[in-house]
């Protein structure tokens, strides 16, 4: 399937696409030294919660798609050197809402889990 949404994206950020199909997305991210929070190489959270937002957005696969809410709850901490795989999987779909059920795990156990609602607008969010 070709990805539709988030083209210009800088993979080293958010994570490489691993599957692409319809409402379902795959994508992984190798935690990096450069996102650690302290000396021991806790990875701040914004990163593993910013590979779930774009495994979300992918699994939406619109070019307008934006993010309107998240609740997600941080199961294990994530260290420099982790392989995040994220999975989201369009759950429901009314109108312009979607509702994704996202799961961000390293070596199978879930690190991150959550749901996001994601609307698909008429036009780019900043026209």
């Amino acid at each position: 399937m070709k990805q539709n949404t988030h083209l210009a994206i800088n993979p080293s950020l958010v994570g490489k696409v691993e599957k692409l199909e319809a409402e379902n997305a795959v994508v992984t991210l190798l935690a990096a030294p450069e996102m650690a929070a302290d000396q021991r190489g806790l990875v701040h959270g914004g990163f593993t919660f910013g590979l779930a937002d774009y495994a979300v957005m992918l699994a939406v696969n619109d070019p307008n798609v934006v993010l309107g809410g998240a609740s997600v709850k941080f199961l294990k901490p994530v260290a420099v050197g982790q392989l995040m795989r994220a999975e989201a999987v369009v759950t429901n779909a009314e109108g312009k809402k979607r509702i994704v059920k996202v799961t961000v795990t390293v070596d199978g156990a879930p690190v991150m889990e959550g749901e996001l609602t994601a609307f698909v607008l008429p036009k780019h969010v900043l026209d």
